[in-house]
Order: C-alpha cells, then sequence, then structure tokens
C-alpha cells in the first residue's frame, strides 16, 4: 500500500513504505573511535506553556531516550544545541537535565558531556561573560560530567578582538578540572556567532582557535568543529597538538571525515547521531575491524538525509530530528519545547520520512507510517 506525500515543488507523489527495518542491535564497545550523539529532549505535551514559556521536559522519556543510546555503545552530548538550548531550553532547564542525564549516565555505565555555556545572561561585559561561564562550568563538574565549553552568544557580543577570546578561555581553562572540549559552532547554526573567535575571516578565526588550545593543550581533551566545512575540519585537525582529538560536527561530510585518510581521522560529536545512533554505532563497529568500505557503504547512503535535515535554515534541524524521534516510537507525541515543532514545513517532513524509512531507521515502519498518515491527515491531505 503506498502513502501519498506532498513534495518540496508543490505536487504529490506515491511512496511505499518499506515492510522492514534495517537489523541492527547494540554490540561490543566502540573501539577505533569516540562518538557521541547530541541528544534531543522531550517535551511534555500537556504542560499549559507558551513559545517563551520556561520549558516543560518529560524527564522520563528524555531519559529513555539516553538510555537507547547508550545501550548501542553510543556517548551522550547533553544540553547542546540538539537540545535546543537558546531555542527553548533556558540554562534553568539545561542545568536540571545535566543533572539528571548525568545521574543516569552513572547509573548504566554511560559516557556523557555536557554543554556549558552563558545563556543565563543575555549580553554582559567580559567579566560578567566569564562569571556565567564558570557558574555553569561548575555545574558540569559537579554532575561528574566532562565539560563541552560552548561558543557563547554573549562573548561574541561582547569581545572586541581575538584577544578577548584568548583571555576568556584562558582563565576558564586554567581552571577547569578535567580536560574539556571546545565547540566552534558556526553562524549557519546560530547566526549570533558570527565573527567567533574575534574575526569573520575564517583563516584568522581558526589561528586565534588554535592558539587558546595551543597554549593549554592539557586541559584540551578535544575540539567540535561545526562549520559544514570539510577541508577547513582536516586542516584544523592537522595543526592540533599531539593528543587533543577532533570531533567532527559536520552533518554534511562525517562520514569521510570519521574514516580519515594516512594522515588522521576525526572522532565524531554529531547531532545526526541522535536519529542515526544505532545505525552509526554499527557503521563504526565495523570500522573498528579496519573495514573502511564496510564502514563508508552503511554510513554514505544517510548523508542524504542528513543533509536535508540540516538544510537552511540550518538552526531549524532539531525539528526533524525530534519528528523523526516521534516516528521511531521513541516518544509518544511530536511536540516541541518552544513550539519548535513548526519550524518546518509538510513537504520537508514528508521527504524527511521518506528518507529515513528508506534507510530503515524505524523499528516499527508500520506505526511510522501511521504516525505520518495521522500528520498528513491533520493538514487536510487526503489519502
Amino acid at each position: 500500500m503506498t502513502i501519498r506525500l506532498p513534495d518540496l515543488q508543490g505536487g504529490f507523489r506515491a511512496y511505499e513504505p518499506r515492510r522492514e527495518p534495517l537489523a541492527v542491535t547494540p554490540g561490543a564497545p566502540l573501539a577505533s573511535r569516540t562518538v557521541f550523539s547530541a541528544a534531543h529532549v522531550v517535551a511534555d505535551p500537556y504542560a499549559d506553556t507558551s513559545p517563551d514559556s520556561p520549558a516543560a521536559v518529560d524527564w522520563d522519556a528524555t531519559l529513555a531516550f539516553r538510555r537507547h543510546l547508550w545501550s548501542h555503545g553510543l556517548g551522550v552530548a547533553e544540553a547542546m544545541d540538539t537540545a535546543q538550548r537558546g531555542m527553548g531550553l533556558d540554562w534553568a532547564g539545561a542545568a536540571e537535565l545535566i543533572r539528571r542525564s548525568a545521574a543516569e549516565a552513572r547509573a548504566v555505565g554511560g559516557r556523557i558531556a555536557c554543554g556549558a555555556g552563558t545563556d543565563q545572561i543575555a549580553a554582559g561585559s567580559l567579566t560578567e561573560v566569564r562569571a556565567a561561564y564558570e557558574e555553569q562550568l561548575a555545574v558540569v563538574e559537579e554532575s561528574g560530567a566532562q565539560a563541552i565549553l560552548m561558543a557563547s552568544r554573549a562573548l561574541a557580543a561582547a569581545a572586541q578582538g581575538p584577544e578577548d577570546y584568548l583571555e576568556v578561555y584562558g582563565h576558564l581553562l586554567r581552571q577547569a578540572a578535567e580536560p574539556v572540549i571546545l565547540h566552534w559552532l558556526g553562524p549557519m547554526f546560530d547566526p549570533a556567532l558570527e565573527g567567533y573567535w574575534g574575526s569573520d575571516d575564517l583563516d584568522a578565526a581558526t589561528d586565534t582557535f588554535l592558539e587558546v588550545i595551543a597554549a593549554h593543550p592539557d586541559k584540551v581533551d578535544g575540539i567540535k568543529v561545526s562549520l559544514l566545512d570539510a577541508q577547513r575540519e582536516i586542516d584544523i585537525r592537522r595543526r592540533l597538538p599531539q593528543g587533543v582529538r577532533c570531533y567532527t560536527g559536520d552533518d554534511f561530510n562525517y562520514p569521510e571525515l570519521i574514516a580519515g585518510d594516512e594522515k588522521g581521522f576525526s572522532h565524531a560529536l554529531l547531532g545526526i547521531f541522535d536519529p542515526l545512533g544505532p545505525l552509526a554505532a554499527e557503521a563504526v563497529r565495523v570500522l573498528d575491524t579496519g573495514n573502511v568500505a564496510g564502514f563508508r557503504a552503511l554510513l554514505d547512503p544517510t548523508v542524504e538525509l542528513s543533509r536535508h535535515l540540516f538544510r537552511t535554515p540550518t538552526r531549524f534541524y532539531k525539528t526533524g530530528v525530534v519528528f523523526l524521534a516521534w516516528l521511531a516510537g521513541h516518544q509518544t507525541h511530536f511536540t516541541m519545547v518552544g513550539g519548535l515543532q513548526s519550524a518546518r514545513s509538510l513537504p520537508h517532513f514528508a521527504r524527511a520520512y521518506e528518507l529515513a524509512d528508506g534507510l530503515g531507521l524505524f523499528p516499527d515502519p508500520k506505526l511510522a507510517e501511521e504516525r505520518m498518515r495521522n500528520l498528513l491527515a491533520l493538514y487536510g491531505v487526503a489519502q
């Protein structure tokens, strides 16, 4: 039986859903790469909230999804932009998320790293920015999680040049209890981060970024590069000090970056590994055996879906991620904190469904089809 889907050109097409999911089960721990999935949060659909209210989170469903990721051997990157930091989830909600997820990670033996930023302030002086970072870093460290120093909108607004970034990050790295991950989030994910590291010139910004790391290599576990520029990431990772990892955040080019070349490779910290979690873990296990071709054969076909979810405006990729979690049965509804379920169009959802179903990502294809039909009916699409 076919399903009638709206396409991106304003017409309709018939699609025959897949009958069986891809056979992927939890396996051995990942060995050759460190892989984090940046995980989404599940909203409480019964809370009486508005888009500008504090987030109402369904904690049981949110933590259950993290257990799903851990069961496949993935680490969880918590309270990052995939969890709608600054787009529905405020610092109070993020702090609770960090504490709850870190406790759950200890209970099940899962790996976790959590984002520390400055989103408790909208703007401020460099001193206030530094204090905001310190507050969040303390919460992450007290939870027992590894810290990810996220890019800061407030710092981008307050900094006068590269020297301000060097001063703020240097101060934070000197006081960090354990090595952290530095996150360079590009403006395609957050327009307020234009000119980060003190320059609109990416070469100059890269030099400042690397200068921060070179001054404190013992305090930097790795970097997450989210610029959607594969060659720049390769160039950066080749310039890193010995022992500092590169975690790709490139949701367009991740298979080739993780596979690497004769001069090195990237680990991974990716939002797309939220919907791709089991498949991504299986691909890395194949890579663990030295089978690069097998790894690429599994992961390369997922790039079309990822590029679709992360298409411009890229910051709304979270909507597609949560949509797929609903279709996959990880949550009972398609509601997001901040009302962000409205951020993508019906044709966008239809294509995401088609691509994900074609990959076999849905554990219960029939359930996914039923939910897609329900959404189409809600929009007035007759079958």
